[in-house]
């Protein structure tokens, strides 16, 4: 029988989590006050033919997490509309005028994510975000045993999407106004892991000729219903 005193007697060491469960939210509620008047809505902009919600949406389910959930908004009745026949959770944001902070807040509180390691936070208007991405930053999380924050950096440079592990949520939970989780990241002393993808992480559409630089194309009005 091994005592405390013996050379042998260790306590256990806490082995990675490999299998660490990373689930997706998408912030997608936000008002596009940058596209201008005349109904266009820069998540409904299509690429290819899909709209660029349904697009990012279709990215996450393609990837290896667990679930993906869609925080909507502004114009939810069309959002959603976009997104029909996706295997995903719709998620409303009633508040999505306060800024980004409500919308992480109804994300994180969603029960797809309560139970998962790891949250990978991924903004709708990314059209450069791919699957192979979105796996290389859920593959770093795991490889971190699910205790790291994880992001998305174009040349050093840091971007988005990013991974917050659980630990995180109550400080998520705590936010306010138009703020995203890189105060709490820095406050939180955990390891950050850094993953290039190139200017995908930093691509995002706010503007009528980012959306046309981008590939993207939109209509002055929409048939969704």
């Amino acid at each position: 029988m091994q005592t405390e005193g013996d050379p042998h007697h260790r306590a256990p060491t806490e082995l990675p989590n490999t299998n660490a469960s990373v689930a997706i939210v998408i912030l997608a509620a936000g008002k596009a006050s940058r596209m201008g008047e005349g109904g266009r809505h820069k998540l409904l902009a299509e690429f290819d033919g899909v709209p660029l919600v349904r697009r990012s949406a279709l990215t996450a389910l393609g990837s290896g997490a667990a679930s993906v959930t869609v925080v909507t908004g502004h114009r939810r009745r069309e959002i959603e509309a976009a997104l029909g026949g996706l295997a995903l959770t719709l998620v409303d944001n009633s508040d999505y005028a306060d800024g980004m902070a409500s919308s992480l807040i109804a994300g994180f509180s969603s029960m797809r994510a309560a139970g998962a390691d790891g949250i990978l936070v991924m903004l709708a208007d990314m059209p450069g975000i791919s699957i192979a991405h979105l796996n290389n930053l859920i593959s770093a999380f795991r490889h971190a045993g699910g205790k790291a924050v994880v992001r998305a950096v174009s040349r050093g440079k840091p971007g988005n999407p990013v991974v917050l592990p659980r630990s995180l949520k109550n400080a998520v939970l705590r936010l306010e106004g138009d703020v995203g989780a890189r105060a709490i990241i820095t406050a939180s002393g955990l390891p950050v892991l850094d993953v290039d993808i190139g200017d995908a992480a930093l691509l995002d559409v706010d503007t009528p000729d980012d959306l046309s630089a981008a590939g993207g194309t939109t209509r002055q009005r929409y048939d969704y219903e």
